[in-house]
C-alpha cells in the first residue's frame, strides 16, 4: 500500500493549505499510510485527522537550514514512497536524491517562479493552465500531471443560523447579496468589484442590494477607504478572515470572483458546493474550469463596468442564477468530486513508482 508524505509550511491557511488538509485526510480515511510535515500551531495541523503522524519544523524561510535537515531527518525516519510538497517554500526546503525512493511530487496551485521547483521529480499542476505553464519552462512533459482539486459535500446551515448572521451584519431580510471570498492583496481585484458594484443600483426591483467581502489582507484598510470614497461603505459589509467563509456564500444570492491572476480559484468550487449562481473575470484558472454562461459567468479582466453590468443582470434575473448554480453543482459532482480527485492522485503515485 503506498505510503505518502505530505509537506506544507506556514501557518495561514488559505486556498492550497485547505486543499492539503482535504487531500491528506482523504487519503487516511481510505487507510493509506499518511504523514505530514506542518508547522506547529498553525491552522492547517489543527485540522488533520488523529491517524494522520505530524512533524512538526518550523520552516521559517526558504533558506532555513535547520529546517532542511529537520524535513531530511524525518523522512529517513520513516520513509515514505511519494514526498509531496505544496508552493515554493515547503518544496524548496524539500531535497531528495534523483533516480531513487522516495519520489518527490511537488504541487502547483499557482503560476509561481519555477526556480524552486525544478529539483522535484515529478509535478502536479492544479490547472491546463499551469501544466502549460511548466511545460513551456522546459519541465519535461512526460513528468508533469494534471490533477484538479476537489471540495466535500457540505452540511446546508440552518435557516435560523442564516437569519442570525444576516442581523449581525445589519442586512434587511429583504436585500439582495453579493458575497466575494478571497485574500485582499492586489492580485485579487478587489478594486475592480468595488469600482464595479458603485455601479451597480443600489436598489433592484426595490430590494436594496449589499457585498459582502470575505477575507483580509495587506489591502483590508486601503479597500475600506476606498468603498467610503465611492460612497458605497453603508451597503459593503467586511467580516474579516473567516473559516466559515461558506456560510457567507450561503446567505448571497450571487457569488463574484475577481482575480486578475489564478492558478485554478477554490472559490469558484465552493460556489459551486453551495450551489450559487457565480461571475468571474476571465483569469487563467477560472477559464480553466468555468464553461462560460452555462455554469458561470465570465467577465473581462480590469474592466468594472462590464463587472457591474453583469451584476445587475444577474441580480435581476432568478431563473438564469438558478440554472447557473445548477450546472455548477454539476460540474462539481463531475469533474471536481472526492473520488475522482483521489483516484488520480492514487494512480498517479502508482504510475511514478514503476516509472
Amino acid at each position: 500500500m503506498i505510503a505518502s508524505c505530505h509537506i506544507v509550511g506556514g501557518k495561514a491557511v488559505g486556498g492550497a493549505e485547505l486543499f492539503f488538509v482535504r487531500l491528506v485526510n482523504a487519503l487516511a480515511m481510505r487507510g493509506y499510510p499518511t504523514s505530514a510535515i506542518t508547522v506547529e500551531h498553525g491552522g492547517v495541523s489543527s485540522r488533520l485527522r488523529p491517524e494522520v503522524v505530524q512533524t512538526h519544523v518550523a520552516m521559517r524561510a526558504v533558506w532555513d537550514f535547520q529546517s532542511r535537515w529537520q524535513i531530511r531527518r524525518a523522512l529517513r525516519k520513516q520513509p515514505p514512497d511519494i514526498v509531496q510538497t505544496y508552493m515554493g517554500r515547503a518544496t524548496r526546503l524539500t531535497s531528495l536524491p534523483p533516480n531513487r525512493q522516495p519520489i518527490h511530487l511537488a504541487r502547483l496551485g499557482g503560476y509561481y517562479d519555477l526556480h524552486g521547483f525544478q529539483h522535484a521529480h515529478a509535478w502536479i499542476a492544479a490547472s491546463p493552465g499551469i501544466r502549460n505553464h511548466l511545460i513551456k519552462n522546459g519541465f519535461p512533459v512526460n513528468r508533469v500531471f494534471h490533477i484538479s482539486n476537489f471540495v466535500p459535500p457540505y452540511q446546508p446551515s440552518a435557516t435560523a443560523d442564516l437569519q442570525q448572521l444576516r442581523r449581525q451584519l445589519a442586512i434587511p431580510a429583504e436585500a439582495l447579496i453579493v458575497t466575494a471570498v478571497g485574500r485582499l492583496h492586489p492580485v485579487k481585484g478587489f478594486d475592480d468589484l468595488l469600482s464595479a458594484f458603485a455601479s451597480v443600483p443600489s436598489t433592484i426591483d426595490a430590494r436594496p442590494v449589499y457585498l459582502i467581502v470575505v477575507g483580509d489582507g495587506p489591502l483590508a484598510s486601503q479597500l475600506q477607504h476606498y468603498a467610503r470614497q465611492l460612497g458605497i461603505d453603508r451597503r459593503v459589509c467586511w467580516p474579516g478572515w473567516r473559516d466559515d467563509a461558506g456560510r457567507f456564500q450561503e446567505l448571497a444570492d450571487l457569488c463574484v470572483f475577481t482575480s486578475r491572476e489564478e492558478g485554478l480559484g477554490n472559490v469558484i468550487l465552493e460556489t459551486w458546493a453551495r450551489a450559487k449562481a457565480l461571475i468571474s473575470t476571465r483569469a487563467q484558472g477560472p477559464t480553466d474550469t468555468i464553461t462560460d454562461r452555462k455554469d458561470g459567468w465570465l467577465t473581462p479582466l480590469n474592466d468594472p463596468k462590464s463587472l457591474a453590468a453583469a451584476i445587475e443582470l444577474l441580480l435581476r434575473d432568478e431563473a438564469l442564477r438558478l440554472e447557473l448554480a445548477t450546472n455548477g453543482c454539476r460540474a462539481l459532482a463531475t469533474r471536481h468530486n472526492e473520488t475522482t480527485i483521489v483516484d488520480a492522485y492514487l494512480e498517479l503515485y502508482r504510475k511514478l513508482q514503476i516509472t
